[in-house]
């Protein structure tokens, strides 16, 4: 399965977030942490969201964006 993502490409890669798999639309090496702007090698990426199509370096990142999610939300409501 990391076959594809290995082949070609060997900067940032553009990437199509799923449920539960991603495709690579542009071949690359790495995305870039939606949160602290960390690149994260494709064959270690395990932490993205669908709804924002950003990846995330780990838990904590995560973590950081959900929370900024959750605050924004109830200053606008």
């Amino acid at each position: 399965m990391l076959g594809r993502f290995e082949r070609g490409g060997s900067g940032e890669a553009v990437v199509e977030y799923g449920d539960s798999n991603l495709r690579v639309v542009r071949p690359g090496r790495f995305v870039r942490c939606g949160v602290t702007g960390a690149e994260i090698p494709l064959d270690a990426l395990r932490y993205w969201s669908v709804e924002r199509q950003e990846a995330y370096a780990d838990p904590d990142a995560v973590m950081v964006r959900l929370r900024e999610a959750s605050e924004a939300a109830q200053k606008a409501g």
